[in-house]
């Protein structure tokens, strides 16, 4: 390998390193981060469109002709004055904004501020584990609803360690 050839690969590890420099993940049909995430088929779900992106963990859809805010179940991504938050909600974004979702209920259906909490699917894509998966989100247990608390932490173990998405700028909880 020459000189040149050397530093060029260098460079290009440098500049596919740097978490800014990333776009979040698309969205595929297949998933690309977190492809085998379980189904909870006894579970209520709904099917809905995404209208609004409100950030990395909080989306506003079109249900059965009325506007609804959802709340992601087991995730929590960077707040509005946090480092990050711009990059979460953009990955968020990458995936639902405009799409037709499946909304899945695990225990509860509302939070204290009115949210409906769910997981949600783009096609078989669960979400919420992609945004873990790629660094975006941190794993959060909020009772009851706690039904893929264990998978979703075992995709943020693996995207600590790979230091993906929001993980080099230290949001997360240790």
């Amino acid at each position: 390998m020459t000189k040149h050839n050397r530093l060029s690969l260098i460079l290009l590890l440098l500049l596919f390193t740097a978490c800014d420099l990333l776009p979040p993940p698309a969205a595929t049909e297949d998933g690309i981060l977190a492809p085998d995430a379980p189904q909870l088929p006894d579970a209520p779900s709904a099917t809905a469109v995404v209208t609004e992106v409100i950030d990395g963990d909080t989306v506003e859809v079109l249900l059965d002709g009325r506007t609804y805010r959802v709340r992601y179940i087991g995730i929590d991504t960077p707040e509005r004055d946090e480092a990050c938050f711009g990059d979460a909600t953009t990955a968020n974004a990458a995936y639902v904004d405009g799409q037709t979702v499946r909304l899945v209920q695990d225990v509860s259906n509302t939070d204290r501020f009115d949210r409906l909490l769910r997981y949600v699917y783009v096609g078989e894509v669960l979400v919420n584990a992609e945004l873990v998966a790629g660094g975006w989100a941190e794993s959060k247990r909020y009772l009851p609803d706690d039904a893929l608390y264990d998978y979703l932490e075992t995709l943020e173990a693996a995207a600590a360690e790979e230091q993906l998405g929001c993980h080099p700028a230290g949001v997360f909880s240790p």
